[in-house]
């Protein structure tokens, strides 16, 4: 990767981090109730988090899909050239095979507005302890 790609992905993901778009509108206990039902399945969030099915969603606010060094990722997630913030979360909740089309996730999408917002402040409610 070249200088200025590092740069500008540098700076990609500060904005991410630091923009008032990234926290969510949502309420993270109704989040909590949410996220074993339609992620824990799969996933895992917290300090000790560890992938299963799925990855591991500790810290994923600003984070580049696919980089996590311990999971097995796809070649379409890998190549998606995303960063996860608040607009590619709600897109890929919405519907995960349309935003990254080839993902293993199997996940219909959520329509609910409310129960995405609520989700997304849950997880960003892990983002001050992300490792």
């Amino acid at each position: 990767m070249n200088n200025s790609a590092r740069l500008s992905l540098a700076l990609t993901l500060t904005a991410a981090l630091f923009s008032p778009l990234t926290h969510a509108a949502g309420d993270p206990a109704a989040g909590a109730k949410i996220f074993p039902r339609l992620c824990g399945g799969c996933h895992q969030v917290g300090e000790s988090a560890r992938p299963g099915f799925g990855p591991q969603l500790h810290g994923i606010i600003g984070r580049p899909a696919g980089t996590p060094a311990n999971y097995v990722y796809s070649d379409a997630m890998k190549n998606s050239g995303l960063t996860w913030n608040r607009e590619t979360l709600i897109a890929y909740l919405k519907d995960p095979k349309g935003v990254v089309p080839g993902t293993r996730m199997i996940f219909w999408g959520l329509s609910d507005e409310e129960k995405v917002e609520n989700l997304l402040a849950y997880l960003q409610s892990f983002q001050a302890t992300a490792p």
